[in-house]
């Protein structure tokens, strides 16, 4: 199937499959005569692997060492549970921080209570203070999706 078609089953961008293959991820696909390239039900499966991973919030470095590990279904499976185990780690430490950057939006809302002059907006001036000394309203980063 071509590429077009390989996105469409996938639910997945042209432009992301291409970014997966320039990753090493994805298995670069074989030419056809007029260079289109030509993917199989193999890629189709290694596709939706990697997007399953990535629904997880899995980073690219951690699906790479998933597929190298699933790419050699003899080896010992304890590489994968402390790689998973690694992964839940990073996932209660975002959530901390997402519970911290709530907490920061909330005492941030509270500075405004009620409609009045922009120039007299509590968050407005909180934002403009904090932006005018260098430094944040909060030490946490607000990162979607990364880590």
């Amino acid at each position: 199937m071509r590429i077009g078609n390989l996105a469409e089953q996938t639910g997945t961008p042209v432009e992301t499959i291409r970014f997966y293959e320039r990753e090493g991820l994805l298995p670069a696909a074989q030419r056809s005569e007029n260079n289109y390239r030509l993917y199989t039900a193999a890629h189709a499966d290694r596709l939706a692997f990697i997007r399953h991973c990535r629904n997880l919030d899995m980073a690219l470095d951690e699906i790479r060492s998933l597929l190298r590990l699933r790419d050699a279904p003899s080896q010992d499976c304890g590489e994968v549970n402390a790689l998973l185990d690694e992964h839940i780690g990073h996932v209660g430490q975002r959530i901390r921080e997402l519970r911290a950057l709530e907490k920061d939006l909330k005492a941030l809302r509270a500075r405004c209570s009620a409609p009045h002059a922009i120039e007299a907006c509590g968050i407005l001036n909180e934002l403009d203070g904090a932006a005018s000394h260098g430094s944040s309203a909060s030490p946490h980063r607000h990162i979607r999706g990364a880590h």
